[in-house]
């Protein structure tokens, strides 16, 4: 394609990469395949303290001032230093309030890409207008044939508010066999590889930095589609994802962040949202159980503390509620109404822990 191609920044935000060796690993091969005209690679360096940054420079990227700087034609690509670790929501706000492109690529720094990973994606939304935001294929690191936990093969969401894929359900990952190789659209898209215009991340609002991390990516594409875009999953393109990088499963930090996060998420974005809010008070009890009955009493404790810090920050996310719908009515697609594709109308928890439902292609028909 000639020079008058999009412009594609590819960013990955790094924190402390080199303890886990994420940027020896990964970062090469993103470089390497990510040759799509007109697409630059930036590394929005999270004020690590470990050698990342000397690393990066040592590496051949170049420090990244303004929107000004020129990228050097034997650099691998810009490097953007940031005073302190922000979190993942908040952190991208502010590498990309300095990053100046026609698409945004958010890429973990755990990720491996494969050849000309950019390209489908990049062609299928310049092909459609409509379409916000996509996502690549998302297999797992360590077992390549499977399916990875954020993402998959394209991510749903139920009436309850639980997100899940195509391709995994809670912990239940498939065998990628091809049964997902059809450019799908579907409600979320992944924030460990998630392409997305540039204009709209910021029209509406980027990630909310009160999250920190988890489920930030779902609360701006649930965004998107009340704004009637659409949201797609691109199986042309595969990324391996290692997963864990932010905080590990086991950590009860993480399921704080997801029990809160996804209570602020209904409360912004759903249409009914106190009626979703105490069904879902009732089924985190019964998780509550689930950690009971296996022993994992710290994780009790982080439910426990996701709602009342919820219940803490009501009237900010109340007030927040309407300040969006106002932003969502002045940038929403022309002539569109909310998207609901994606939607599962019905309770992934009863279809999968009470019916046995493994698959995403089990489940009764949508």
């Amino acid at each position: 394609m000639s020079q008058s191609s999009p412009s594609v920044a590819v960013v990955i935000l790094n924190y402390n990469g080199m303890k886990e060796r994420y940027l020896e690993r990964f970062v090469p091969t993103v470089c390497q395949c990510s040759n799509f005209p007109n697409t630059t690679v930036y590394i929005a360096d999270n004020g690590s303290t470990d050698q990342s940054v000397d690393y990066l420079l040592s590496e051949g990227f170049s420090l990244y001032l303004n929107s000004e700087t020129k990228l050097p034609t034997n650099s691998k690509g810009f490097l953007l230093k940031m005073h302190e670790n922000s979190g993942f929501a908040d952190g991208y706000n502010i590498a990309l309030r300095q990053i100046h492109a026609d698409y945004y690529v958010l890429l973990n720094s755990d990720v491996e890409v494969s050849a000309d990973w950019i390209r489908p994606i990049i062609e299928l939304m310049e092909n459609d207008p409509q379409v916000a935001a996509c996502q690549p294929k998302v297999r797992m690191f360590a077992q390549k044939e499977l399916f990875e936990h954020a993402g998959a093969g394209g991510g749903w969401i139920d009436k309850w508010g639980y997100p899940f894929c195509r391709g995994r359900i809670f912990g239940e990952l498939e065998e990628d066999q091809g049964q997902y190789d059809d450019v799908a659209e579907v409600f979320w898209a992944t924030g460990a590889a998630m392409f997305i215009r540039a204009n709209l991340y910021h029209q509406l609002g980027g990630l909310d930095a009160n999250y920190f991390a988890h489920m930030e990516e779902i609360d701006l594409c649930w965004r998107l589609k009340r704004a009637g875009y659409k949201i797609m999953y691109c199986p042309e393109s595969v990324i391996w994802h290692v997963g864990g990088g932010t905080l590990p499963p086991e950590n009860p930090r993480k399921d704080y962040l997801n029990f809160r996060n996804s209570l602020f998420t209904i409360l912004k974005n759903d249409e009914r949202p106190f009626r979703v809010i105490l069904a879902r008070l009732l089924l985190d009890g019964v998780a509550g159980l689930r950690f009971l009955f296996g022993g994992k009493f710290k994780h009790i404790g982080a439910i426990i503390k996701a709602h009342w810090s919820f219940f803490g920050q009501l009237g900010t996310y109340g007030r927040q509620r309407r300040e969006l719908k106002k932003l969502i009515e002045n940038y929403r697609y022309p002539d569109s109404e909310p998207n609901l594709k994606g939607r599962y109308p019905k309770s992934i928890v009863w279809w999968h822990f009470i019916k046995k439902s493994k698959t995403f292609k089990e489940l009764p028909k949508h």
